[in-house]
């Protein structure tokens, strides 16, 4: 297979590469973690782990992707699940530009981190890259301070005029961000990304030459950490597509230990969702999952009274159609 520095000298067409890029996932103490790869050359901002796919070397993408995941940083994947293809025009070339195209292919894939372990190496929060996705500690200052701000900034630009969603600016505005004090569908992490993108009030809107951010004339003020290309793009689908499977699948515990507490299990839930949950709601919605039961052994690692641990019951595949935990959206 020829690489992409091949494929950059070729005369004619632009080329096209395929690549495979991956949003992996773990939680460690509370927190939802992102795996991502040191930065390279003059690019400081950080990447998703990504590579070419070699169909000489691997039958499948997916074969492919886990095969150089764990060349590339050590890690073992668990649970994959392929995403949506990422094409567009303008998310690797320029005008003039001969780099190969490079239309990759996204995935959402899972790992554990194991107990004890003394580094972490490239893992990030993923609320580094989306600080107002995190509602845990109630509404982010963020959103007061300088997304709404921005937002109806752009919607009295035109407030008439359609978004690249059909709606009206404002009523999507309402829609996804909820000025009026509700929370949010925490579901929309890409929708909600795609339309501060559109406002020009993320740093890759500059970067793109997004008409809305350079009408400014003046860079936007950093809503959390900007990424590689259109990765953030790619964890915000990842992102969305965790916090909707966990609701009908049981893929969270594939970011669980083998033994857990209900404690545990609640706060890895509400890392992923970004939002508190009642304990009393929680631990009746564990119940009718049916999806865990106690081990018989207690954890002391509480700092107060002992507490029961439970493992995950991988029979519920068979027995429930959607043996997730249904934590429903926050009004």
């Amino acid at each position: 297979m020829m690489s992409f520095e091949h494929l950059r000298a070729m005369e004619g067409p632009l080329p096209v590469g395929i690549g495979l890029t991956a949003a992996i996932v773990a939680a460690l103490e509370d927190e939802p973690l992102i795996l991502t790869v040191a930065a390279t050359g003059e690019d400081a901002r950080a990447a998703l782990p990504s590579g070419p796919f070699d169909p000489v070397r691997h039958r499948t993408f997916e074969i492919g992707l886990r095969a150089w995941v764990a060349e590339q940083t050590g890690v073992t994947l668990g649970y994959v699940e392929q995403l949506y293809t990422f094409g567009d025009r303008g998310r690797h070339a320029r005008a003039g530009d001969r780099d190969p195209h490079v239309v990759s292919v996204g995935y959402l894939a899972l790992t554990r981190i194991a107990e004890g372990a003394s580094e972490i190496r490239g893992f990030r929060s993923w609320y580094e890259f989306f600080p107002w996705e995190d509602w845990r500690g109630g509404r982010p200052e963020l959103m007061e301070k300088a997304i709404l701000p921005g937002l109806s900034a752009w919607v009295e630009e035109a407030p008439d005029a359609l978004s690249s969603s059909g709606l009206r600016r404002r009523d999507r505005v309402n829609l996804l961000f909820r000025p009026q004090g509700r929370g949010l569908d925490e579901e929309n992490v890409l929708e909600r990304y795609e339309l501060l993108y559109e406002a020009g009030l993320v740093e890759e809107a500059w970067r793109d030459g997004r008409e809305a951010a350079l009408r400014r004339g003046v860079k936007p003020p950093p809503l959390g950490a900007p990424m590689q290309h259109d990765h953030r793009r790619i964890l915000a689908t990842a992102m969305g597509r965790l916090r909707a499977k966990m609701k009908y699948r049981p893929v969270i515990f594939e970011l669980m230990p083998p033994a857990f507490t209900l404690t545990e299990l609640q706060r890895t839930v509400e890392a992923i969702a970004g939002r508190h949950l009642h304990k009393q709601n929680f631990r009746r919605l564990v119940e009718t999952s049916a999806a865990v039961e106690p081990t018989g052994e207690m954890s002391l690692k509480t700092g107060g009274r002992p507490a029961a641990l439970f493992h995950f019951r991988r029979n519920v595949l068979q027995e429930r159609p959607a043996p997730g935990l249904r934590v429903g959206i926050r009004g």
